[in-house]
């Protein structure tokens, strides 16, 4: 591993309520709940003996708190960049939901109808993996699902569409990074849950 390399940290917020059901939470600035509270708290000591050059966080309430109860609230730079899928048309609704109307829809492939496209989500992610490849050192990022699995497609050089590969629990932690170089990017590590006490 080239050392001169970034290694970033990713963070998917606690849980919430409509992660628990299912309903598609973009913009909607709902809170967690008090498991998704715990959930952000065991981030503390997974993450504390990590020497972090660039913390960044989404700016909805549930990705800063999560930021603030891993101890990361005070020195964490919140870029808008980082907000969840605007899903338009179907947010706060389940995928069952939205297949009752449209059978075939695929996030991934289709966007949100008065929400964001797949070119949309991308181009933000672009720009994240723009700024974090310049950062010498380790970042840490705290965010969404559905953001955090755009921009880990785009940090492999692949179309947003395939996202739909990745899945990630709430307060996982995921690293990616390089092998050889910067020719070469890699996931280290995806969807980690140990400090749970889950091994995924």
């Amino acid at each position: 591993m080239n050392q001169a390399c970034p290694l970033v940290y990713l963070v998917r917020h606690g849980e919430t309520q409509w992660s628990i059901t299912g309903q598609h939470t973009g913009l909607c600035d709902i809170p967690m709940t008090a498991n998704g509270e715990r959930e952000a708290e065991l981030l503390r000591d997974r993450l504390k003996r990590i020497s972090f050059d660039r913390i960044l966080t989404s700016p909805l309430q549930r990705a800063m708190r999560t930021c603030e109860l891993a101890g990361f609230g005070q020195v964490a730079y919140a870029d808008q960049d980082l907000t969840e899928w605007h899903y338009g048309d179907y947010e706060g609704k389940t995928s069952a939901q939205i297949h009752e109307q449209r059978p075939d829809w695929n996030l991934f492939r289709d966007g949100c109808p008065d929400g964001e496209s797949v070119a949309e989500i991308s181009a933000r992610a672009d720009r994240i993996v723009s700024q974090l490849s310049s950062v010498s050192g380790t970042a840490l990022v705290f965010s969404h699902s559905h953001f955090l699995r755009v921009l880990t497609a785009r940090w492999l050089k692949l179309e947003a569409t395939a996202a739909r590969c990745f899945f990630l629990n709430t307060a996982s932690v995921s690293v990616l990074g390089y092998e050889h170089g910067r020719e070469d990017p890699v996931i280290r590590l995806w969807n980690d849950r140990r400090h749970h006490g889950v091994v995924m």
